[in-house]
């Protein structure tokens, strides 16, 4: 499904999205409106509990924005939709699970479309960088996410310098979780996606909110602010039939039955 540039589909509680705009998956700004209401379509969506992101083709994952689009009159500050650029990084609430397959060359806005899933699986032959340096513009996004995922000095160098990093080294460094071959990235995505669509939803829910919540609060307020339940997720999470689920499986010694509520 989906209108050509973003195909969707649905495997049960998992929802794969793929850039599909030839040659190099480029993001315009209409492609970018349109992922932002898919993802806020998945985040509404109780049936849905993980995404899947990617990009068709074994070349390009995403080299991000689209400097045709750019040349042809696009402002770089257009209005990018209701996720902001890809639709991911500045969606409000998006507290499910997403995961990134990385199936080529992550660059850009590609690699802050990356980052701003919560785990990166990439291809062997996958590359890694953020050449705004060369261009005079800065990686804003990346500039705030990527030295929260991988050491200081080497955001710093990837930043400054532009270089490429190969997926060896993405996954040396912690900013890929997993490197497979090619022919394996998607299904080894969707394994790692079902076991976590048969999660608690809830408790996913509310490991998001808390982190993304408590990054400029101090340790105590945050742990303050998760007992006293000043967390929607972790209110509705303490007062859930799920809370109650995982106790009881647990001293019956049986898998639990999630639902959600």
């Amino acid at each position: 499904m989906g209108s050509g540039s973003v195909l969707t589909e649905q495997r049960g509680a998992v929802l794969e999205v793929t850039l599909n705009r030839p040659k190099a998956n480029a993001i315009d700004v209409a492609t970018s409106r349109e992922l932002g209401e898919v993802f806020a379509g998945f985040r509404d969506d109780p049936e849905l509990r993980v995404a899947i992101i990617t990009g068709a083709g074994e070349k390009f994952f995403c080299p991000g924005w689209d400097l045709k689009a750019a040349a042809e009159g696009e402002a770089v500050d257009s209005d990018y939709g209701v996720g902001g650029f890809g639709g991911l990084q500045e969606l409000p609430d998006l507290n499910k699970p997403v995961i990134a397959a990385v199936n080529g060359i992550c660059c850009g806005g590609g690699l802050e479309w990356a980052l701003s899933a919560d785990m990166i699986l990439a291809a062997e032959h996958a590359t890694f960088a953020l050449p705004e340096i060369n261009s005079g513009t800065i990686a804003d996004a990346a500039t705030l996410k990527l030295p929260k995922r991988i050491p200081w000095h080497i955001a710093m160098e990837l930043l400054f310098t532009g270089r490429w990093m190969d997926a060896a080294e993405a996954h040396h460094w912690g900013l890929v979780n997993e490197v497979t071959p090619l022919d394996k990235l998607l299904a080894r995505a969707h394994e790692l996606a079902a076991m976590l669509a048969e999660g608690p939803p809830l408790v996913f829910a509310a490991i998001k909110e808390v982190s993304r919540a408590s990054e400029n609060m101090r340790f105590q307020d945050a742990l303050d602010g998760i007992t006293g339940r000043n967390f929607p997720t972790i209110d509705k999470l303490y007062s859930s039939e799920d809370q109650l689920e995982g106790a009881r499986a647990f001293a019956e010694k049986r898998k639990p039955q999630w639902k959600g509520r």
